[in-house]
């Protein structure tokens, strides 16, 4: 299944807001992702049981390192407005106070100091091209993308030093490899336990 877009106002100053009113308001079926890509809002199925146990298992490693005042959110809205985006990650490392200042449904993704993505098949360009920009843009220190459907096989690149809107390669390993982050959260996350399907 592949992802639906909605069509959305365009040439005037109020792009943005126009933008997140129509995410706001977006009756999606129970357990999709509404986000905005690029400037336009779109809509993806709920993740196969794979995806999601990859997610939990680099989120259970996490826990081991975060402070008490740090958490990781798994439905919480980045904003990344200069790329007109507002990304949904799989998991968004944020400090406490950031999301408990913000009312509403999301916050700046330059308050995450850490952002996992685990890539879908039908939308794995959006988290290795449009939403890598993104991140990089709002200056998420660190992007860690499993890419469970890489042309060479299922790889987890970790992208460091954002410029722009691009990030360092830190480094890549494949599925079953030792991945390194560094401070501060100072892990080794063994890739061993996900799947390669």
């Amino acid at each position: 299944m592949s992802a639906l877009t909605v069509d959305h106002p365009s040439g005037n100053g109020r792009e943005w807001d126009d933008l997140v009113r129509i995410w706001e308001q977006a009756d999606a079926p129970e357990g999709w992702k509404v986000e905005i890509i690029e400037g336009i809002v779109t809509m993806s199925p709920p993740p196969d049981n794979i995806h999601n146990f990859i997610a939990v298992k680099v989120q259970r490693s996490l826990y081991s390192v975060l402070p008490e005042d740090w958490d990781i959110y798994q439905t919480l809205g980045t904003t990344i407005p200069l790329r007109q985006g507002l990304y949904i990650p799989d998991l968004a490392v944020v400090p406490d106070d950031v999301v408990l200042a913000k009312s509403g449904e999301y916050v700046e993704a330059s308050a995450a100091e850490l952002i996992v993505e685990v890539t879908s098949k039908s939308n794995a360009s959006n988290d290795r091209i449009a939403k890598a920009a993104g991140y990089a843009r709002a200056g998420v220190p660190l992007y860690l993308l499993v890419d469970r459907w890489a042309s060479a096989g299922p790889t987890i690149t970790l992208y460091g030093e954002p410029t722009d809107d691009v990030y360092r390669v830190l480094q890549t390993v494949k599925f079953g490899d030792e991945l390194v982050l560094p401070a501060p959260f100072e892990l080794t996350l063994d890739t061993g336990i996900f799947p390669a399907g």
